[in-house]
């Protein structure tokens, strides 16, 4: 199947999520419109709390297909969600990339 036909083609998110973000589903009945297929595989990998990058992986899907079905879920009540906490650096943060290089380097 076509990333573009699980997400209905739309590339954007409603809701802005991490890939570190912990996902759960709620048990609820969802509210609205019925989620499709794909939405039923999200609900059956999310009874235990899950990031969005490992979501991603077992559906096969890319991260932005992947966070549209989850606020598709998210909009209707379906899904909780929990963003990691900051940890302080920014992910660009010249100091940890070059920590990170320093040590990819020692184990390669």
């Amino acid at each position: 199947m076509r990333p573009y036909t699980a997400s209905d083609g739309r590339t954007r998110p409603a809701t802005r999520l991490d890939l570190m973000t912990l996902v759960r589903a709620t048990g609820r009945p969802a509210r609205g419109a019925p989620p499709g297929p794909e939405h039923g595989q999200v609900l059956a990998l999310t009874r235990a709390p899950i990031s969005v990058a490992e979501l991603a992986a077992h559906l096969r899907l890319p991260a932005a297909v992947t966070k549209v079905l989850l606020g598709d879920l998210l909009a209707c009540g379906a899904v909780t969600v929990n963003a990691p906490e900051p940890t302080g650096a920014s992910p660009t943060d010249r100091d940890l990339l070059e920590a990170v290089l320093r040590g990819l380097r020692e184990r390669l």
